[in-house]
């Protein structure tokens, strides 16, 4: 059974598309015992925007300063947290002790705190539309509260043809347009030795090659032991690609790295996703089972206690 929890809500990027969507998913919350602090709920969403910049800014602010709250969930991604970097106080957010937790957009938060301040936050779910959709995933649940609750995690994936591997090192990543947005910025954090997670939506393969060559000349990719590849849909092929697809572009990649690339990671965006903690100490292994990602050294509500 679940412990009722203090959860905040905030909204540094994107708005909810539909109100009743977003109701359903504070509810679901609320059905389970926790108490729900919704930040977004008095400001209007400004152009494309949940709020104006200044506004988003306040509500991650004041959730992290309310003594009660223990998690911080982004009510969606979309665009709008790259305004916000340069006024974001990271040392609040990580000495505040919450959980922060998101992914899309929201990796920009993500990796601007471990790159300031060394805290991990949480790739997860957010209220839309993780919490909100009408065919809710229990996969997605049942590894959000696993990882969240517990100072160590173990995740093992059915997956076939990767190579077999056997690394450890910091588990970090996220939305690989994000990633590569940030390089060479104050926000990207400089980990060696590391387990990089990626995903995206709607980038067609040539576009997910010209990221990943980014981070490969701006020499990301060389200092990391392996690359996992999570969700990567909603592009569409056309004649004009003749025969390059997602497979042949990896295929391509491989060869030019000489790195690890791993596949199979269910994460991203899609309906079922694990919660990965970003900053995390990781054990990768890799063999004809799949994958076993052995994850500890992160906070958590159990290390909050």
């Amino acid at each position: 059974m679940i412990q009722s929890r203090q959860i905040a809500i905030v909204a540094p990027s994107g708005y909810a598309t539909d109100a009743a969507d977003f109701e359903r998913g504070l509810w679901r919350l609320r059905a389970l015992g926790h108490q729900v602090h919704d930040f977004s709920k008095d400001y209007p969403r400004h152009q494309r925007f949940a709020a104006t910049d200044t506004e988003r800014l306040a509500q991650l602010h004041a959730a992290a300063r309310h003594p009660d709250v223990e998690i911080i969930i982004a009510l969606r991604g979309g665009y709008g947290l790259s305004r916000l970097l340069p006024d974001i106080d990271f040392g609040l957010l990580a000495h505040s002790g919450k959980l922060f937790v998101g992914h899309s957009d929201f990796t920009a938060l993500q990796l601007g705190l471990l790159a300031k301040t060394g805290k991990a936050s949480f790739a997860g779910p957010m209220i839309c539309d993780d919490f909100s959709r009408l065919d809710i995933s229990e996969f997605t649940h049942k590894h959000f509260w696993g990882c969240i609750d517990q100072s160590s995690y173990q995740i093992e994936i059915p997956y076939t043809g990767n190579q077999a591997l056997e690394v450890t090192g910091r588990l970090w990543g996220g939305n690989l347009a994000m990633l590569a947005h940030l390089a060479g910025t104050p926000w990207m954090p400089e980990v060696d030795g590391g387990i990089l997670f990626i995903e995206d939506v709607n980038e067609h393969p040539f576009r997910i090659e010209r990221m990943l060559l980014q981070l490969w000349h701006a020499g990301v990719l060389s200092r990391q032991k392996a690359i996992l590849f999570g969700d990567f849909s909603g592009y569409k092929l056309s004649d004009y690609d003749n025969g390059y697809d997602f497979n042949s572009m990896l295929s391509e990649l491989r060869q030019r790295f000489g790195l690890p690339l791993l596949q199979g990671l269910p994460f991203g965006h899609t309906r079922d996703k694990l919660t990965l903690p970003v900053g995390a100490q990781c054990s990768l292994r890799s063999d004809e089972q799949g994958l076993k990602l052995s994850l500890d050294d992160y906070p958590s509500l159990a290390t909050r206690a």
